[in-house]
């Protein structure tokens, strides 16, 4: 079966939608038994798949159901999550710690995995978590869904929960895009699984959920993702680091007449499917210098807060996040640790969404 062939499974039922997809494909036919079989889903926060945040868990275990009936038992469930939230809080919150008590599956927090480096392409180096890296077969299972920094997470970015805190930092200082390319031409993926029941198209972290009805499945991150990238209403050209990973050998892009295989296409949402700019234009009151994702993501969700209760327009300055600004003094608005030399900051790396609404109402027109 060709690398190129995407497939597309329409409905509502994630476990039956999985298992006609893993069925039609075929993907562990041939594979050895002893291959160690990484499942790598995203699990971002600690919310539920209903909230657009996370993997539904009954997509892997779909997965993990068929990996046996295919004799492959050495399997495990892998991720990092956010930084400055807590992994196991966040396994049993979306679900995960039921599902791998009840499949016997071994749940890998690379949050507290040690970290080896290596370099790509003879060009960067990367630190990547230990247990990522021993997989020979990696399922990588993301949330189809929106992102206030890169515009698209899927695939491609799913694959920087394998890499350890001080590295999710280091790559916005490096610019986000071309080390998460790099990133995947260490780390491949041998089957890509996309949850796209329910996904936030506002930003990452969930709560702005929108039904898409759909799995997407295909080998090739780069072509997933530059498939996704259009399903939503973006050019691949709006999202820099699928480009660089076709450059760099990591996959070929999806063009218009690229191999689509839709099951149960009578069950497609008549909806058209496409991400809110609400994020963007929320970005408009943040100054962004290589600001990590959990800290300019709460910043959006607080600011979205803000604009609900009609007191955003109120806020008479801009605010400042990111790790630039860790040796800059001045007087400002700041959120996150890194702002702690600003004449007013929030502490926290990164802060609660719910601090950082309360600390924004002290400084909006007349409370100051």
């Amino acid at each position: 079966m060709s690398n190129s062939t995407i497939f597309v499974a329409y409905g509502d039922t994630p476990y039956e939608m999985t298992l006609k997809v893993l069925k039609k494909m075929q993907p562990f036919k041939n594979l050895d038994f002893n291959k160690f079989i990484g499942i790598k889903p995203n699990l971002v926060k600690a919310k539920t798949a209903d909230s657009g945040a996370t993997t539904s868990p009954e997509i892997v275990r779909a997965v993990i159901e068929h990996l046996r009936e295919n004799d492959l038992h050495n399997i495990a469930i892998m991720e990092g999550c956010w930084i400055g939230t807590n992994m196991e809080k966040v396994f049993k919150a979306s679900g995960y710690d039921d599902l791998a008590r009840e499949l016997n599956i071994p749940l890998i927090n690379l949050q507290k995995d040690k970290a080896r480096k290596i370099k790509s392409n003879k060009k960067i180096d990367l630190h990547i978590c230990e247990h990522s890296l021993a997989v020979d077969y990696m399922v990588n299972i993301p949330v189809l869904k929106a992102h206030c920094q890169t515009k698209l997470t899927c695939a491609l970015k799913n694959m920087k929960g394998c890499i350890p805190d001080n590295e999710k930092r280091r790559f916005h200082s490096l610019g986000l895009h071309e080390p998460i390319a790099h990133l995947n031409n260490i780390l491949k993926n041998d089957l890509i699984i996309v949850d796209g029941i329910m996904g936030d198209l506002t930003h990452e972290e969930g709560g702005n959920p929108v039904e898409m009805g759909r799995i997407i499945a295909g080998y090739d991150p780069v072509m997933i993702d530059s498939y996704a990238a259009r399903l939503i209403g973006y050019e691949v050209q709006d999202i820099p680091y699928i480009e660089m990973a076709a450059d760099l050998g990591v996959g070929k892009l999806h063009k218009n007449n690229g191999v689509l295989e839709e099951i149960d296409p009578e069950l497609k949402p008549a909806l058209k499917i496409e991400a809110s700019n609400k994020a963007a234009q929320l970005a408009q009151w943040v100054e962004d210098y290589h600001a990590c994702s959990p800290c300019f993501g709460s910043t959006i969700h607080a600011l979205q807060r803000l604009e609900d209760e009609g007191k955003l327009q109120k806020l008479n300055r801009k605010i400042h996040v990111g790790r630039g600004f860790q040796d800059t003094q001045k007087e400002a608005l700041g959120i996150g640790l890194c702002t702690q030399g600003f004449s007013h900051y929030l502490p926290g790396c990164p802060p609660e969404s719910r601090d950082i609404v309360q600390f924004l109402l002290e400084h909006v027109k007349g409370k100051q």
